[in-house]
């Protein structure tokens, strides 16, 4: 039997008459002499409405109290999803992912894979065609649930995939990956296939098709990603190793990021001790940085940096714990401002890109306060008024 993992977001789920449809679909693959292993996310904005209500309760919720509850969106659509197709004479189970043998580490909310005991699936494989699982949930070595944060039903799909040996197809409202957001450039093309490294710079860069934890699980374990729309004969994307793609172009697409924030440290004096400290504090929080840049003349220091708009109010934990101990620390948190970037694995190749990126936006008057580089890719902060003008005027730059 052909063995396949599956996953279907939180749109593909968002109401019962699509679960049956999906349930319809899984009986025809089933049909083909496959046993799929299928992730599924909360229904629709579940997770979003479960936050909305314990932010009426207290805005400082634990951890693990909030793991528990928010598992519960995805507990309820694989229970759904279960019925149905057993309903329809298709042997499935649903299974949370403590018992999928997911275990993880790190912080409730944002913990990472690290490991996933198969042999259950095996001896369920045995009795059953279909097997549901959350996504976005595992256990610590404690035995407390926990959750994988942003995208996590991805990561739980991918890491199954890699830990089962099988190809991983995830399927969404969109039809593949696309050279740039159409509702921002409607003449984006479809890309027909796109590198690991590629998928991991567009998803860190503000894609959004997928979390970048997960492509780089398929990275490390060659596994192959296909992203499809969901019940849809439209064809997808392919997700693969540079080395087996036909064509690789210079500039294969164009990421917008609207979901950050600026900051900016200023302090009178150099202070060894406040960098380390402020970096000490946003490693031990698992906040990620992005585009660092630091000043130190006789005005004394300043360190600016990027990182999501979802972390701020850890980051704002973290400054009132250092103007404790620094209270001439001025901060100064911005969201006015969009990351715009340029990535292709082909830039490794050809030279003339950063150019043809600064002349366009020189050119057309856009201006730029920061930039960063890649192997890969070029990123720069404009101004939020400029950020779709910037991402159309690059896309029509490189024909994309």
């Amino acid at each position: 039997m052909k063995r396949r993992v599956l996953k279907f977001g939180g749109t593909s789920v968002a109401s019962i008459d699509k679960i049956k449809a999906i349930a319809e679909y899984l009986k025809d693959r089933t049909a083909r002499d496959e046993q799929l292993v299928v992730v599924v996310s909360a229904m629709g904005k579940t997770t979003d409405e479960l936050l909305k209500t314990v932010s009426s309760i207290t805005k400082t919720p634990k951890e693990q109290d909030l793991a528990v509850l928010l598992t519960t969106g995805e507990q309820q659509t694989i229970s759904y999803l279960s019925i149905m197709l057993n309903d329809l004479d298709v042997a499935a189970k649903p299974l949370t992912g403590f018992q999928a043998g997911i275990e993880t580490v790190g912080h409730h909310l944002k913990s990472k894979i690290s490991k996933i005991n198969t042999d259950y699936f095996e001896q369920l494989f045995e009795i059953h065609d279909v097997l549901i699982v959350a996504g976005f949930q595992g256990f610590n070595t404690d035995g407390e649930i926990t959750t994988l944060g942003r995208g996590g039903s991805d990561t739980t799909a991918v890491a199954l995939a890699a830990a089962l040996e099988s190809p991983c197809e995830i399927y969404t409202d969109v039809a593949g990956v696309y050279s740039t957001d159409p509702r921002i450039y409607p003449e984006a093309r479809r890309l027909e296939e796109v590198s690991y490294e590629e998928m991991m710079e567009m998803s860190a860069l503000g894609a959004g098709v997928l979390v970048t934890r997960s492509v780089e699980i398929a990275k490390n374990y060659n596994i192959p990603i296909y992203l499809g729309k969901t019940l849809s004969d439209e064809r997808g994307t392919w997700v693969m190793a540079r080395t087996e793609m036909l064509e690789k172009k210079a500039v294969t697409g164009v990421a917008l990021d609207k979901d950050m924030i600026h900051v900016t440290l200023t302090y009178p004096q150099y202070d060894t001790v406040l960098l380390d400290n402020t970096f000490m504090y946003l490693e031990q929080e698992e906040i990620n940085v992005d585009m660092i840049s630091q000043i130190t003349n006789n005005d004394g220091l300043q360190l600016s940096f990027t990182m999501k708009d979802t972390e701020e109010t850890q980051i704002q934990k973290i400054f009132s714990k250092l103007q404790e101990v620094y209270p001439d620390l001025y901060v100064k948190i911005e969201d006015r401002f969009v990351k715009v970037s340029v990535i292709g694995s082909g830039m490794r190749d050809m030279t003339g890109v950063a150019s043809k990126v600064f002349r366009t936006l020189i050119e057309a008057n856009v201006p730029f306060y920061q930039v960063t580089t890649s192997e890969i890719s070029i990123s720069y902060v404009v101004d939020a008024d400029n950020g779709e003008h910037a991402a159309r005027l690059l896309c029509g730059r490189f024909d994309l």
